[in-house]
């Protein structure tokens, strides 16, 4: 009895271990990226995983679909997953996002929302579920449903990707310290906190240090939510996720400042690395900002080769 014991505690610490490796995970629109071979970006750049963005709330209310539109078993998009994910990578599902209809708004039992996450999981045989939220929420119904889910998936990570106020401040209070609040209230097991280190006010001259400390001042709340947690458990929980080249306010994040953030990430030994998004991972130096490029000078695809040095 005692060494079946010993066993199983080895294997919740491996289990553990095996959830919070370092990962870099860059988001990919898959409503607009049918031309993207997902396991031919694995083979070529080295890209370990991806976060599939994103499912939503269609026309059917509380049914998954990516984009609201299409159907979640589409199977030009899973079968995309699926050859991906036999030559060894891994997939995030993320909800949620800039636009909507949300799950989160859209089920409105923790019960029915619980089951749409469910259904999303076991169609992409992820393991990994992310709320992008950039709108309310029903926190309550939300992180019932995420306790509830975990308790049936012990293996199931859950992040929070969380818009950012300011890099003096970090992510929203609202949309962010509460809502992380909120789901350790709950229970959840919140393994991520992503911040989004795009679209935010700043008077640093440098972009690359502005989203730095926007991160470390995320990080800093996050000792809030979890004050029994040391400095370094909670930078194995922190993400950052940065939008490649032109954003909308005028910001541009380029490939030195990528070098910057990797290396300060694998310093800090941070959990998880994002951006977005692969879609937009090409030059086109002079265009508006938009899906399909960065509106700068780049190399097809430049950004992901840096941003795979963080967990090779």
């Amino acid at each position: 009895m005692k060494l079946v014991a010993v066993l199983s505690v080895l294997a919740l610490v491996v289990l553990i271990d095996a959830k919070r490796e370092p990962k870099f995970a860059p988001y990919i629109d898959v409503t607009v990226a049918k031309d993207f071979k997902l396991v031919d970006l694995k083979n070529k750049y080295g890209v370990k995983a991806f976060s599939l963005a994103f499912a939503l709330g269609g026309t059917a209310g509380c049914k998954p679909m990516w984009g609201g539109q299409v159907n979640i078993d589409d199977p030009d998009i899973i079968n995309n997953i699926k050859s991906f994910r036999a030559a060894g990578g891994d997939v995030i599902v993320s909800t949620g996002g800039a636009v909507g209809p949300y799950l989160e708004q859209s089920c409105h039992s923790a019960n029915d929302l619980m089951n749409a996450y469910k259904r999303v999981l076991s169609v992409t045989g992820s393991s990994h579920l992310d709320i992008d939220i950039e709108s309310t929420v029903p926190s309550d119904v939300m992180n019932q449903a995420l306790a509830s889910l975990q308790k049936q998936m012990p293996s199931l990570t859950v992040s929070f990707t969380l818009m950012v106020q300011g890099d003096d401040y970090g992510v929203t209070d609202s949309l962010g310290v509460q809502v992380l609040k909120n789901a350790a209230k709950h229970g959840v097991n919140v393994d991520i906190v992503n911040p989004m280190t795009m679209e935010f006010g700043t008077n640093k001259k440098s972009w690359g240090d502005a989203v730095i400390a926007a991160a470390e001042s995320t990080h800093r709340q996050m000792k809030q939510v979890w004050p029994q947690k040391s400095d370094a458990e909670l930078y194995s929980m922190l993400g950052v996720t940065p939008m490649l080249g032109k954003n909308f306010n005028g910001k541009i994040f380029t490939q030195a400042h990528a070098r910057q953030l990797v290396a300060w990430a694998k310093q800090k030994k941070i959990g998880h690395l994002s951006f977005w998004s692969i879609n937009r991972d090409r030059g086109c130096a002079g265009q508006p900002v938009g899906p399909s490029c960065s509106s700068i000078a780049e190399q097809d695809h430049e950004f992901t080769k840096i941003f795979v040095g963080f967990d090779h």
